[in-house]
């Protein structure tokens, strides 16, 4: 919003030629700042952009406000690659923050310039070599360009020498040239030159090669050369020399070689100079059989299809001890017993080593310097045999070398010719323990006492055995005989390496007091046994015993006190106490007192007395069934002070009276009588489709029966008129018969009920079996299945509850009610009928 006339002089077109060199003035121009702004302008004039992009151009500044446009050099302006129009976008800003922008328009404008070479000759001085003899021909090819594209001319100074060039820049030569006879050298200056008459010159070389038409042939007279084995590459062995005619009286060019194998030696392709290149051992084959070496020489005035001669010469190898005396292995590890005895052969080194050198004054060798730990218990029989024998004692027991199981020998072995050269040779030696005496148990027998009550798995001594074996043998123990029982093959475990003695079940001192166990102790070799007690202590761990140990019957409410209920009593068993340490008590359900134990102590059997009188109509007694939770404990024997530390066990005995009310109204007899069932179905969530299926299944069957009974009513309409009055007397009711009084007996059935009790009834002394949870009761089954009803007619009438039902039964004849009556299946009671939820009790 503040740009002004700042840049004076633009926007503008100026010129500059191709290839102008860096700092050439393009274009000036003046900044014209406002009057206000005393210090002149706050951004230099700038190239801030280009088109196309470019750093060819850079503003410098010539003082007073003026400033020109120059190039930087970088890069070079090029006519015929570059853009041929550049517009420079120039910026400035003065003190006073007014800015301008303008565009210089920069053409560049072409220039004639010299002819360049191309191929080697634009970056070098080309040689060219011309065999003697060749006819004249084409040696080579000038290739220029001239930027401008213009046509080119080519020329060739001086003009007296034998070579032409043509206009495509061919040059030939115009002889066949004679090393001999004419120069072997010639200097050629080619010019190309455009139509402006602007060129470019280069220098050629041609050098005139001679050829070789002369064998050469050797002046070495020598055949025959001797040097000894091992000599270092390098080693001048014979020095060959030749002569080339072709060469006239200068020295020769020639290249020596070697054609046979080149393994051992190598010469010097100028000098002529025979060296040892690789290694020469004599003591290896084929050198071993066979130590001259035969080499065929060639000498070449060429490297190449040139002329040769080839000359043999034969190189004895001679031998030198230069080999010590080598033993495979160099390490000897071996194992002998600890019994071995003194003067026993161990082993023969010699048999292991040799000495490679193939002159025998080079390859004899002795053992010497038998050294090491232990080495006073081995010796060499002799320098020259290397036999090495056992000199002392190497028992692990003894106390000399006791534990001693490992040996470390060394032994040399040595040239005996000059430089005496050795090797040393380690013998390991280690001593087998041989396994010489048996184990021995700290004792011939062990007594342990244990409590009865001592835990499974839990650790009740430990055996010991050693032997004087070097090392010490691991010993391994076990159980050969004795521990078991009528329930078990065996209820100890020993520990196979520690011989901690371990009980796998139960002791009973009531059972077994006394155990007597076999041990074994082993060394994989060799045994021995001894003899653990094991002595059982008895501990009070039984617990009373009583029968029958649960057990239901109902008594009246008149019953009087001190009455022995039902006749009942218990009777208890313990096999590790004596019948007088029995005490009983109620310890639940005996609510306001109403029953006790009669004796209470001292005895092995009690019988159940009424206490105190029942007292329902004041309103303290409002139970009418008691659990009763009887204890029966061993302790009556002890004093006060032996409870507290003595262990005492406890019985128990469950039992449950249900209290039979007086009658209060008169028992009606009737002829008949009306059962009825009610079934529970106990649903399980495991059925979940069950409820499902039975409910669709149920509304399509109602569907069904539906319309069946409308084809029915429909067809019966059509078939059968309204039925009119007969003729005869009219129909009168029948006076209806009084029904008579029937007794109802309600019995509840529970499905997948578990009767896990049994207990006999004390009025019948049949035995009826219960449900120890819910009180359901039966009799015990017999041969005969029991029927709770002969057979008798059964009409069923639908109530209102979806899972319950009523069936009635005709009253059967008296005959049948008396029999009837002398099956425990239902219990008559005028006044009082079970509840829905309550079963029939037997007895």
């Amino acid at each position: 919003g503040r740009r002004t006339q700042l840049l004076k002089g633009l926007p503008a077109t100026s010129t500059v030629e191709e290839n102008a060199a860096a700092g050439v003035s393009v274009y000036t121009f003046n900044v014209t700042v406002s009057p206000l702004s005393s210090e002149g302008v706050v951004m230099l004039p700038t190239i801030i952009n280009s088109n196309p992009l470019t750093a060819a151009f850079d503003i410098e500044s010539k003082g007073d406000l003026e400033y020109r446009v120059v190039t930087t050099g970088n890069p070079v302006l090029d006519y015929e690659t570059m853009p041929k129009s550049l517009d420079l976008q120039i910026f400035v800003e003065d003190t006073t923050g007014r800015t301008d922008l303008n565009i210089l328009t920069v053409q560049v404008t072409d220039k004639n310039e010299r002819p360049v070479f191309l191929g080697n000759m634009a970056t070098q001085t080309v040689t060219i070599y011309v065999l003697e003899g060749t006819p004249p021909e084409r040696i080579y090819q000038v290739d220029a360009a001239d930027p401008e594209n213009a046509e080119l001319k080519y020329s060739l100074l001086p003009a007296q020498v034998p070579f032409v060039i043509l206009e495509s820049g061919a040059v030939f030569s115009t002889k066949e040239f004679d090393y001999e006879k004419d120069p072997r050298c010639y200097f050629l200056n080619i010019t190309v030159t455009d139509p402006e008459g602007l060129n470019s010159t280069r220098t050629v070389n041609i050098n005139i090669i001679n050829i070789n038409d002369e064998r050469p042939y050797f002046t070495t007279k020598q055949r025959i050369y001797r040097i000894p084995e091992e000599q270092s590459p390098g080693t001048i062995v014979a020095n060959i020399t030749a002569e080339d005619p072709d060469d006239e009286n200068s020295p020769s060019r020639l290249f020596y070689s070697i054609q046979s194998s080149d393994r051992y030696f190598s010469i010097n392709p100028s000098t002529g100079v025979l060296q040892v290149a690789g290694r020469i051992d004599r003591d290896a084959l084929p050198l071993q059989l066979h130590p001259n070496i035969s080499v065929i020489l060639r000498v070449e005035d060429s490297p190449s299809s040139g002329h040769a001669s080839e000359m043999e010469i034969t190189v004895i190898i001679d031998d030198v001890n230069d080999n010590p005396p080598e033993c495979n292995p160099s390490t000897f590890r071996k194992e002998v017993n600890e019994n071995m005895t003194a003067g026993t052969f161990l082993l023969d080194i010699r048999n292991y080593c040799k000495d490679i050198d193939v002159d025998p004054s080079n390859n004899r060798f002795n053992f010497t310097g038998l050294s090491g730990f232990g080495s006073n218990n081995f010796a060499l029989e002799s320098t020259g045999s290397g036999r090495l024998v056992v000199t002392g004692s190497i028992d692990l027991e003894n106390p000399a070398n006791l534990g001693v199981e490992f040996y470390s020998l060394t032994v040399r072995v040595q040239d005996t010719a000059y430089p005496h050269y050795s090797n040393i040779i380690y013998i390991y030696i280690r001593i087998k323990p041989v396994n010489e005496f048996f184990p021995v148990f700290s004792n011939l027998l062990y007594e342990f006492n244990v409590s009865e009550l001592t835990k499974v798995g839990s650790s009740i001594g430990r055996v010991n055995a050693g032997d004087k074996d070097w090392p010490p043998d691991v010993i391994t123990y076990s159980i050969v005989a004795g521990g078991g029982t009528r329930d078990y093959t065996n209820i100890f475990w020993i520990s196979p390496t520690k011989g901690d003695v371990k009980i796998l079940a139960r002791l009973d001192y009531e059972t077994t007091q006394k155990h007597i166990l076999t041990v074994q102790a082993s060394d994989q070799e060799k045994t021995a046994t001894a003899f653990v007690t094991v002595n059982v202590l008895e501990v009070n761990d039984e617990e009373p015993v009583c029968s029958p140990n649960s057990y239901s019957f109902q008594i009246p409410v008149s019953l009087a006190v001190g009455t022995n209920i039902n006749g009942f009593r218990i009777e208890c068993q313990d096999r590790d106490s004596d019948p007088r340490s029995f005490r009983y008590f109620i310890n639940e359900g005996n609510v306001n007192n109403h029953f006790t134990f009669s004796p209470s102590a001292g005895s092995n059997t009690s019988r159940l007395v009424l206490a105190s009188r029942f007292d329902y109509e004041s309103g303290l007694d409002k139970n009418w069934i008691y659990r009763l939770h009887i204890c029966i404990t061993d302790d009556n024997l002890l004093s006060a002070t032996d409870k507290s530390t003595h262990l005492i066990k406890t019985g128990t005995v469950t039992l449950s009276i249900t209290v039979i009310p007086n009658p209060t109204t008169v028992i009606a007899t009737t002829p008949g009588f009306t059962v009825v069932t009610k079934r529970e179905n106990l649903y399980s969530e495991s059925a979940w489709y069950v409820p499902f299926v039975i409910t669709l299944g149920s509304l399509l069957l109602l569907g069904l029966l539906a319309y069946l009974a409308f084809l029915l009513a429909t067809w019966v309409r059509t078939r059968c008129p309204p039925a009119g009055k007969a003729d005869g007397a009219p129909l009168m009711n029948a006076p209806e018969k009084k029904k008579p009084k029937k007794e109802v007996v309600v019995t509840m059935t529970k499905l997948n009920t578990v009767f896990d009790g049994e207990a006999r009834d004390p009025v019948t002394g049949k035995i009826y079996e219960f449900n120890t949870r819910s009180g359901a009761r039966r009799w015990k089954k017999s041969s005969e299945p029991f029927q709770p009803a002969p057979a008798v007619q059964v009409t069923s009438s639908a109530t209102g509850n979806g899972d319950q039902g009523t069936e009635r039964v005709e009253a059967p004849s008296k005959k049948e009610l008396s029999e009837k009556s002398k099956e425990p299946t239902a219990e008559t009671k005028p006044t009082i009928k079970p509840s829905a939820g309550q079963s029939e009790m037997p007895g």
